[in-house]
């Protein structure tokens, strides 16, 4: 999709209600509730940490989103596909301030060269008892994106049209933490499969752009 006209639609999002969990729910994966279940009291103690759904446009004009590949290594989230964020520091002032400064540490886009337009469903994640804010935002100009080697493997840059077409809704076959193989929904975007917590807000920020463009 042209930059230029998804600027101009991208702010009707801040008078849509949000699809939440109806939204959610499409990617969920069979045992999911089974996990959040298991974590009984820990629920109450989760750790919170923020994301950043940014679209920006290419040299092209044309309208992406920007993920990350996480590096491999031993925690529950090794060599997975997400956004860019992470756990709240002290300093952050609130859970934006935490998506933006997260997204500039992991990808190299300044704080002030994000307009956030909507602050999207949490979502619960059980192998690492986190409860995850997604924000949608934008940058108006190309970044000059800059990975954190420590933590980041790869960028992954989507068009806004793969992520919105639902010939790239899949499945993946996965290990859960009780060692059972089951398939999980996923989108396939970039040559990766993208499942998970992830995926489930991906699936609210398409939703909400499809009711906006």
């Amino acid at each position: 999709m042209n930059f230029n006209e998804f600027v101009i639609a991208l702010p009707k999002i801040k008078n849509i209600p949000l699809p939440a969990e109806a939204s959610q729910l499409k990617m969920v994966p069979s045992y999911r509730q089974d996990l959040v279940k298991q974590q009984g009291d820990k629920i109450k103690n989760a750790r919170q940490s923020a994301v950043l759904a940014l679209f920006y446009p290419d040299l092209e004009a044309q309208t992406k989103l920007i993920l990350i590949l996480r590096k491999t290594y031993k925690g529950v989230h090794s060599g997975q596909v997400g956004f860019p964020g992470g756990k709240v520091e002290q300093e952050d002032l609130d859970l934006m301030h935490t998506a933006l400064r997260e997204t500039h540490e992991e990808v190299g886009v300044h704080p002030e060269l994000v307009t956030v337009y909507k602050k999207l469903t949490q979502v619960y994640i059980p192998p690492s008892n986190f409860y995850v804010q997604p924000f949608i935002g934008l940058a108006s100009q190309t970044p000059i994106f800059t990975k954190q080697d420590a933590e980041v493997e790869d960028l992954l840059e989507v068009y806004l049209r793969d992520l919105l077409c639902d010939s790239n809704l899949t499945s993946k076959k996965v290990k859960t933490s009780y060692g059972a193989e089951v398939e999980v929904p996923a989108f396939n975007l970039s040559n990766h499969l993208v499942w998970g917590a992830t995926a489930m807000m991906l699936s609210e920020v398409k939703d909400l752009l499809k009711a906006t463009l």
